[in-house]
């Protein structure tokens, strides 16, 4: 699998893998790029059929404070992902910590 990069700036949904994208994830790393404001993250698969049913959210983090500066790894271990058709997407969401905006980068790989 190659690895790809994700600059992620705003109170905001990404989506980080497409479902359907067939892609094996045996690393995610994330980084609070911010200048001084914690964000909050939560990190999750979401499955949605064919014909858009969705079928379930599942966390891998809910609310977890990334402090400025600190890097969080998810290995191989602690990922169970398939997201071949019909199977689950890979998204990240933020919110602020303060009033600031926050900015968090993501290599999966």
């Amino acid at each position: 699998m190659a690895t790809t990069h994700h600059n992620i700036s705003g109170e905001l949904t990404k989506e980080l893998l497409a479902i359907g994208d067939d892609v094996g994830v045996s690393h995610v790393s994330l980084v609070n790029t911010h200048a001084s404001t914690t964000c909050t993250v939560d990190l999750y698969i979401e499955k949605v059929k064919s014909g858009g049913t969705n079928e379930g959210i599942f966390y891998f983090m809910k609310g977890v404070a990334l402090p400025v500066g600190v890097t969080l790894v998810l290995e191989k271990g602690d990922l169970k992902l398939n997201n071949k058709l019909d199977e689950f997407g890979l998204y990240i969401k933020l919110t602020k910590g303060a009033s600031e905006t926050p900015s968090v980068d993501v290599i999966i790989s």
